[in-house]
């Protein structure tokens, strides 16, 4: 069943619903009958005249009013509320693994969940999240499927499952583009991320507004140009042997959001061949193969995603060396190549490294 929640889900705001929808049938009103007719299952089939004078109590408009809203019956919808309730809060991490990896302390204990109603926050060292989440307490375990509407998995969705016990949650997540975990254990190459969390905080936080979808004025093309995965099948050159080993950040801005100098450390990019892959916080942010043409000034690079939501899409962009650091201005994908430094604008993502191997 589709579910259509308002935001924030109140109980007394279905409490209320459940009384007034009985007491418009009482006095006639055939909108009233026919909501009955249309989620009730013992009204189904009856007239519009039959239901009202079926002699329905409060239960049975409870009944409709859960069925009208996606759910199998008034327990049922009570049961998703109070947890929604029971999740409100600050959280932050007792321990986080990604493809059975451990995270270190120091990376996790900068990191905080802000959940408020069916709004999130996601506060990281990589960057702050932003979105809405669902949640479903008649499957075991539990699930829940995330929208991020800001930040930079914007647009995207993540499913996965959780368990509440008092103020430890445990979720296991898929990470953008991964499967929904089945138990909660992550293993390399999954994809999936397992998060232990605690409360800190039950009070309702404040600023949780689940994001606000970008507004970009620059355009993507219609029809992007179709790529064929073999013309980044290219011999190594020295430009790539330059970029080869591993490098961590010295700045990132991405849709002109530049991320804080303190979380940097926590990001790499490791060159392979003509592939590079970026990870921050244990999760894989950019998996690419590489073209750069060095003939021309800037040099031209061009990405193909091979990884997560825009996976087979390609990115283009543009580098330059800067003593020992390179720097790369790239295009979300569909979006035109950059031509210059000065303006990373909305759409790209400016990146600087220097190299620790």
């Amino acid at each position: 069943m589709t579910r259509t929640l308002t935001p924030r889900p109140n109980l007394e705001h279905f409490r209320g619903q459940a009384k007034a929808l009985l007491a418009e049938l009482r006095a006639g009103d055939t909108a009233a009958a026919q909501a009955f007719a249309d989620h009730l299952p013992k009204a189904r089939g009856l007239s519009v005249a039959k239901v009202r004078s079926a002699g329905f109590k409060l239960a049975d408009a409870q009944s409709t009013v859960a069925r009208r809203n996606g759910f199998a019956s008034w327990p049922a919808l009570v049961r998703h509320v109070d947890l929604l309730r029971a999740l409100e809060g600050e959280w932050s991490f007792d321990a986080l693994q990604v493809d059975g990896d451990d995270m270190p302390r120091a990376l996790i204990s900068a990191s905080k969940l802000l959940l408020d109603g069916d709004r999130f926050r996601m506060e990281s060292p990589e960057a702050n999240y932003d979105g809405r989440f669902g949640i479903d307490t008649s499957m075991m375990p539990m699930h829940i499927d995330i929208q991020f509407v800001e930040g930079p998995d914007a647009g995207n969705s993540a499913h996965g499952i959780f368990e509440l016990n008092g103020d430890a949650l445990t979720i296991c997540l898929g990470l953008v583009g991964s499967s929904r975990p089945t138990a909660f254990v992550t293993k390399p190459g999954t994809g999936h991320a397992l998060e232990r969390l605690r409360r800190t905080s039950s009070l309702r936080p404040a600023g949780v507004t689940g994001g606000v979808a970008a507004q970009s004025d620059v355009a993507p093309p219609a029809s992007p140009a179709v790529v064929d995965p073999a013309d980044f099948e290219s011999a190594a050159s020295p430009m790539l042997q330059r970029l080869q080993g591993s490098w961590v950040p010295t700045r990132l801005v991405t849709n002109g959001d530049e991320m804080r100098a303190d979380w940097l450390p926590f990001g790499s990019r490791v060159g392979t061949g003509n592939e590079v892959k970026v990870v921050f916080g244990g999760q894989i942010m950019l998996h690419v193969k590489t073209r750069i043409d060095d003939s021309v000034l800037p040099i031209v690079v061009d990405y193909l995603h091979l990884h997560g939501a825009d996976k087979g899409k390609t990115s283009l962009g543009i580098m330059e060396w800067l003593g020992e650091e390179v720097r790369f201005l790239m295009a979300a994908p569909g979006y035109p190549r950059p031509t210059t430094f000065s303006d990373p604008g909305a759409a790209c993502t400016l990146s600087q490294w220097k190299r620790t191997l």
